[in-house]
């Protein structure tokens, strides 16, 4: 396969037009939405295999580029993402209104066919095995990312948060991400990097988390939030309606409105995902590799700009998808046992009784497999999910779990 075909099938993984038009012409029935999307999750898996194998096979694939990353492409890439988000805010959600489900399905299709755009340039600069790192940890990253779908739906059922409001809290909310996705890729890459021991730590984490995730049925309550119960004691808070403001002057004193409070809450809970997707990124990316903090970087902040359309699509039909954190689960427990592995595969001593080389570089496990395998887990969850789905949750059960944004 030629090398720009190669690209046009990645850049189709992200957006073909069949897959915007069909969930356009459902005119909002969620379970038809539901099909749709799985139609085109098996669609575009295939195409983004089917071009992975290639560029694994492809004789130019092995040619990486040798210069560091430098300076002056962190600077380009934060004036990119800056740009998209003074443009989203500016341009295209201007006025709090409520996104329709044809607009989201639009904006899901932008994000994601940006990210395998940029991934696509990732391979052309960086070369194959990056290119692959990249498309992983974007994939890793965005799958986590359901988990905080029905976090936010819970986050504001609980706060009655209008849907015309929501968008707006999400992108200062994705903001504050992006700045917390940069401190915890930089502090966690300086830990990888003076102290090798720590992938023990991460890759336990992460297996922890992920048998926690499958075994622990803990619901979500944001009124035990730390940083909600301070702000609400030191914080002066308006009780009038202040629509899409995060303050407000009152007396000749600026105070915070309820919308602030939601702002706390949903940056809060962002940390703590963070904490597990960030080292889950680590993973899947050549901690020796010139290119690993940008690249675990650059991966992680596509997937987060792409999480507000996400939401609005898939927030009022997360409760369909019963097995998906079964999928998320074993998601990190693989991730997590495969850093223990090579953790373990660099400890001098395992060497000397196992009769390996400690220093050897690279994967155990190649990236085009992990790639394979998380796409599996995920693919396997979601069509388990549709082809045996639950009893509805009755109305009172979901006025309780404040699972839908409506709310």
């Amino acid at each position: 396969m030629a090398p720009h075909q190669i690209r046009c099938r990645l850049i189709g993984f992200g957006c073909q037009p069949a897959f915007f038009f069909s969930l356009v012409n459902h005119k909002g029935s969620y379970t038809n939405v539901v099909a749709a999307l799985s139609v085109a999750l098996a669609e575009h898996t295939w195409l983004g295999l089917h071009a992975l194998l290639a560029i694994a096979e492809s004789p130019t694939a092995s040619a990486v580029t040798d210069s560091p990353i430098q300076m002056t492409h962190w600077v380009a890439f934060a004036v990119f993402v800056s740009v998209l988000l003074v443009l989203d805010l500016t341009v295209f959600h201007k006025h709090s209104r409520e996104p329709s489900l044809s607009e989201s399905a639009f904006w899901t299709c932008v994000w994601s066919t940006l990210a395998l755009s940029f991934n696509g340039l990732v391979w052309w600069w960086l070369g194959n095995a990056a290119a692959v790192e990249f498309l992983t940890g974007y994939l890793v990253e965005w799958s986590l990312s359901m988990d905080n779908v029905f976090v936010f739906a819970v986050v504001f059922g609980y706060f009655g948060v209008p849907l015309k409001y929501q968008y707006r809290v999400l992108f200062w909310g994705i903001l504050g991400a992006v700045l917390m996705r940069l401190t915890f890729v930089l502090v966690g890459a300086e830990l990888v990097e003076r102290f090798q021991g720590i992938l023990w730590l991460f890759g336990g984490f992460l297996v922890y988390t992920g048998l926690k995730l499958a075994f622990s049925s803990e619901d979500v309550h944001p009124e035990d939030n730390f940083l909600l119960k301070f702000s609400k004691k030191f914080l002066p808070v308006t009780t009038k309606p202040a629509g899409d403001r995060f303050f407000v002057e009152e007396a000749g004193k600026w105070v915070a409105t309820p919308l602030f409070l939601v702002l706390i809450v949903v940056e809060s809970t962002d940390v703590l995902f963070a904490v597990d997707s960030v080292p889950a990124i680590f993973g899947v990316v050549d901690q020796n590799a010139h290119y690993f903090r940008f690249v675990v970087f650059t991966s992680n902040v596509f997937a987060i700009l792409g999480l507000r359309a996400l939401y609005f699509l898939l927030a009022g039909v997360m409760d369909l998808f019963r097995f998906l954190n079964y999928g998320l689960s074993a998601v990190l427990v693989f991730v997590g046992g495969k850093m223990i592995a090579e953790a373990a595969h660099h400890t001098e001593w395992l060497a000397e009784i196992g009769g390996w080389d400690a220093h050897a570089q690279g994967h155990l496990v190649p990236p085009w497999a992990s790639l394979i395998v998380i796409i599996s887990l995920i693919g396997t969850s979601v069509a388990a999910s549709l082809l045996f789905p639950g009893t509805k949750k009755t109305e009172s059960e979901e006025h309780s779990n404040a699972s839908s944004p409506d709310t």
